[in-house]
């Protein structure tokens, strides 16, 4: 089964590039991978053929990166996307359906929706933190339980913006919990920035009739 196959040898992407490098300066030009499809290649790579990982990787991993690096703002964190998302290519090529678009958009898309992950992931430890030293320094009094009730609103919001619809949601947390404009917000989803203006207003009325509904107040 794919799911019991090893991982490449040219993984992580860095060593791709560098593995098809040496072969092509050692004469062995991929030029027969080279005119194949994306699809194609993804059809090689379900045959465990590293080669045609590479040739993908080499077509596709600077957009790749670069979205993640816009969705994260850091280079590191995009790094570990990038080459997430074509370890699961390896992993999963049987995923991609040519009929819901070009293997491009896929990848892409996956990238969007892992970026974002590790926003949330990154937002949600800083928040963490950012709670426990708040109530480390707040001495025995009143204020602790003001203190409390905060962070306790924190986990009731998380909890509400998972529960919008995946437009609204990454809307709401590129533009509040990543920190991006609304036009930035728009550029990395893709969507005119009405349209992205139009889905968080209306995230924002949910989240606080959600918010009312359970009771948790400001």
């Amino acid at each position: 089964m794919v799911d019991a196959a090893p991982r490449p040898t040219v993984l992580p992407p860095a060593q791709v590039a560098a593995q098809r490098s040496v072969r092509c300066r050692s004469g062995r030009v991929m030029s027969e991978l080279g005119g194949d499809s994306d699809a194609e290649l993804v059809g090689r790579v379900a045959q465990r053929s590293e080669d045609a990982l590479a040739e993908l990787y080499q077509r596709h991993a600077a957009a790749i990166f670069g979205l993640a690096r816009r969705v994260t703002n850091d280079r590191q964190a995009a790094e570990e996307v990038t080459q997430t998302v074509f370890l699961q290519l390896w992993s999963h090529p049987e995923r991609y359906d040519p009929a819901r678009g070009a293997v491009r958009s896929w990848l892409l898309a996956q990238t969007h929706g892992r970026s974002v992950d590790v926003v949330r992931a990154e937002t949600a430890r800083r928040r963490r933190q950012e709670r426990d030293a708040e109530l480390s320094a707040v001495p025995p009094s009143a204020e602790v339980e003001t203190a409390v009730h905060a962070a306790a609103l924190a986990e009731d919001v998380r909890r509400a913006v998972d529960a919008l619809p995946p437009g609204e949601r990454d809307a709401i947390l590129l533009a509040y919990f990543g920190g991006h404009s609304y036009r930035e917000t728009a550029q990395l989803l893709d969507q005119p920035e009405g349209t992205v203006k139009s889905r968080i207003r209306t995230a924002l009325v949910k989240l606080r009739h959600t918010l009312a509904s359970e009771g948790v107040t400001p």
